[in-house]
């Protein structure tokens, strides 16, 4: 009897060995803009496994930094409403100071930072614990996206009227410089240094199908690409001809950049050490009887924490696209709901 328990310990013991030391939990979430839900997505499958019901006009879509809740800027009742992310239910609605639009947090999860989309221009800070708003940090001009750097150092902040990119101390929070350009500052993406700080940031821009590179350290625009003309013509409605290039992301390997484009109804991939194009992947059309090739509008960009897939959010066609990164090719297209656009990880460890 002795034997058999002694031999069960061991068993035991090098099933826990064999195991990884900590599992993760991967989701992909779906903000639907102008619907009133949130999908989220199982990467493993590429199937919808959740449907957060009862936002109108979700915008913005973060998370706590251990998975536990989610946080989605509401642009219908000017809030930020809060959901456990087991059940899907709303914990809280935070009132913001005016209309909300992207929204970022904190590294150590301490702040839920929103983006307000009216002037003057403000980043509301929220308390992560308490759920409540402790500071508005003035900008100028009115913002539509926010990030925050790798480190946690900074937040990176984009305005369209204003055409102009603001960096704050996160740790002070105020802003300490800014950089102008000649078109409004529309979708961003970081690249860090090895050791977390902030490299360059990739900038889409106005009426521009490509993106800015921003030398962080130097503090200015280092070049400007502009991504290749497309072939075929696909219809879009007139509105997308403001902003062709919207979404953009670098790989979590830091090996590939990812943009996306309406015009081209694609998404191009560049090697992020020299910015050389590596690769375009075309994306799904829609047909409708008496048109042309209607493009799927591709939006925003995120990645599966290892860097092998990479997720487009087609507003256009009420879907999901998912890409195998090694091989460049379409693996997947996921059903969601009306007018898809933000789109993020979130990581549960």
């Amino acid at each position: 009897m002795r034997a058999q328990f002694f031999l069960g310990q061991i068993a035991f013991a090098l099933l826990c060995f064999a195991m990884p030391a900590s599992a993760e939990t991967v989701r992909v979430y779906v903000t639907n803009s102008a619907g009133d839900n949130i999908h989220v997505i199982d990467p493993a499958t590429n199937q919808v496994v959740q449907e957060i019901k009862g936002i109108e006009a979700a915008h913005g879509i973060a998370f706590a930094p251990d998975g536990s809740r989610v946080y989605v800027s509401n642009e219908a009742d000017t809030t930020l409403d809060v959901f456990d992310r087991e059940s899907g239910q709303l914990v809280k609605k935070v009132p913001l100071t005016n209309h909300p639009n992207n929204i970022s947090v904190t590294k150590n999860g301490d702040r839920i930072l929103v983006g307000i989309a009216r002037a003057p221009g403000a980043v509301d800070v929220i308390d992560a614990k308490t759920l409540t708003r402790t500071k508005s940090i003035l900008v100028k001009g009115r913002l539509h996206n926010i990030y925050t750097t790798p480190d946690g150092k900074h937040l990176i902040t984009g305005s369209i009227p204003g055409k102009l990119l603001t960096v704050i101390d996160l740790e002070q929070e105020v802003p300490i410089w800014e950089l102008s350009f000649d078109l409004g500052v529309r979708p961003m993406t970081i690249e860090a240094n090895p050791d977390g700080s902030t490299r360059r940031i990739f900038i889409q821009l106005s009426d521009t199908n490509g993106f800015a590179v921003v030398d962080f350290a130097a503090r200015k625009e280092v070049a400007r690409i502009t991504l290749p003309l497309t072939k075929t013509e696909f219809a879009t409605d007139a509105g997308r001809q403001t902003s062709p290039s919207h979404g953009i992301g670098v790989s979590p390997d830091n090996k590939t950049l990812w943009v996306t484009s309406i015009p081209n109804n694609a998404v191009f991939v560049y090697s992020l050490s020299d910015l050389k194009l590596i690769g375009e992947v075309p994306l799904p059309t829609r047909t409708i009887a008496g048109h042309g090739q209607i493009s799927s509008v591709p939006n925003w960009v995120t990645f599966t924490p290892d860097s092998k897939t990479v997720y487009v959010s087609n507003a256009a066609i009420k879907s999901v696209t998912a890409i195998d990164t090694a091989s460049m090719k379409v693996k997947a297209v996921v059903a969601v709901g009306e007018v898809p656009k933000r789109i993020g990880t979130m990581v549960m460890r």
